[in-house]
């Protein structure tokens, strides 16, 4: 390992004790160290604005960065357990490059507000991908929706028969819940918009840092004012982040489960196609929905990050270095969050509903709601109607799927799904 940011001429290594509290997180700052090269790039240009660098010295800092970028990118730098996290490999970098000049990129800095920023600037692009996949996933829902909205099917409650639904409104249902993460998310993405650099280790620093100008080289809506709430907000907006998340992954397994019940031999409602499908390595006759059961179970995967995160955040105010921790969970909450919404759509595109099928499983005590319903339309009190129905099917015999789901015409239901305004609310 490179020697530590931190050590000084009394300062002694133990190689056990630093491998140990370096754990993986040089590996996972693969993943956070362009945004710390981008958020270096932003502290040089302030540094140079308060004339503690010169403009040359800040030409070159910056340059050498970019450098150090493409070498990331092109496999040129590895970042290994030569180094204790991605700041001190930027650090390295500098220094062999520039030498004097690369030991002055840390000043005003710590690695405390260094890794908020880069987080910062993660999440935000993080949340923005999962607000596109949000986007495309109840479009295609209310594309599926509009196809089928004279398409009968059985509702259920408790998984038993109830009333006649239609495959548009089902598919309405994951539109509109889609349309409502976006609130979540896009509240969310308006939380952490706030730039923390320049707050140091917590309690700011005796230089006038150009934190506005920083703001602005980031794209941050807002600076984040008080030092002690910037790094008491390390693993809030993280869980923050993961909880939005995780009400999107909690419909595509609501989704996955309908999916995966439809599917069987027992229900035969639906199709998916055989490149959603797996087989059996022993019994020839099986396809499996394993990439369905795969997505169903990714919000088990988010909620154990979530959770990991609130175990953690039982600390006082400050930097701990326990908040370390936080980084591993986010990283495989938020990829695991991608991943599956990036699969969503296309399950949503190819999702066919057998219309055959699906109307022969709606039988003549499903349409008792609707005569109880009708009868109290005849001022008959509708619990006499409701009891009078219950003791007799026989007047529902000839009544017709398509009919039934006709004559719902409250707002919302099959004979007025309103898709346009679902799809106003999604612009």
């Amino acid at each position: 390992m490179t020697q530590p940011l931190w050590q000084k001429s009394t300062t002694s290594i133990n190689k056990k004790m630093m491998n140990f509290m370096a754990g993986e997180d040089v590996i996972l700052d693969r993943e956070l160290i362009q945004y710390d090269i981008q958020a270096s790039q932003a502290h040089v240009k302030g540094l140079a604005s308060i004339k503690l660098i010169s403009d040359d010295e800040s030409l070159q800092l910056i340059k050498e960065l970019s450098n150090l970028s493409k070498a990331f990118d092109t496999g040129e730098f590895i970042l290994d357990n030569r180094f204790e996290d991605c700041h001190s490999a930027i650090e390295y970098w500098l220094v062999e490059k520039l030498g004097e000049l690369g030991k002055k990129v840390h000043t005003g800095r710590s690695r405390n507000d260094q890794i908020l920023v880069a987080t910062r600037l993660y999440l935000k692009d993080s949340l923005n991908q999962v607000i596109q996949l949000c986007k495309e996933s109840a479009e295609s829902c209310l594309n599926k929706a509009e196809l089928g909205k004279e398409q009968p099917m059985p509702g259920y409650t408790h998984l038993q028969q109830a009333v006649p639904s239609s495959v548009g409104m089902w598919f309405a249902g994951f539109a509109e819940s889609m349309v409502d993460n976006l609130i979540s998310l896009e509240a969310c993405l308006k939380l952490i918009d706030c730039n923390p650099l320049g707050t140091a280790a917590g309690y700011g620093v005796n230089l006038p840092l150009d934190r506005e100008l920083t703001t602005q080289e980031l794209n941050f809506a807002r600076i984040q004012l008080n030092p002690i709430y910037a790094q008491n907000s390390r693993g809030k907006f993280e869980l923050a982040v993961l909880n939005a998340m995780s009400l999107c992954l909690l419909d595509v397994r609501r989704y996955c489960w309908d999916i995966s019940i439809f599917t069987t031999q027992e229900f035969s409602m639906v199709n998916l196609p055989s490149e959603m499908m797996t087989g059996s390595s022993i019994m020839p006759n099986k396809t499996n929905p394993d990439l369905v059961e795969l997505m169903r179970g990714s919000y088990a995967v988010v909620q154990s990050a979530t959770i990991e995160l609130q175990s953690l955040l039982s600390l006082p105010s400050g930097y701990q270095r326990d908040l370390q921790l936080t980084k591993g969970a986010l990283l495989r909450g938020v990829k695991k969050s991608i991943d599956t919404l990036s699969l969503f759509p296309a399950l949503i595109e190819c999702t066919q509903f057998i219309k055959e099928s699906c109307e022969s499983k709606i039988t003549a005590p499903m349409y008792a709601t609707d005569l109880a319903i009708e009868l109290s339309q005849q001022n008959i009190p509708f619990r006499t109607a409701y009891q009078q129905v219950a003791n007799s099917y026989d007047e529902l015999e000839n009544r017709t799927p398509l009919d039934s789901i006709n004559a719902r015409v409250s707002v919302g239901a099959c004979r007025d799904l309103r898709l346009e305004e679902i799809r106003e609310r999604l612009k």
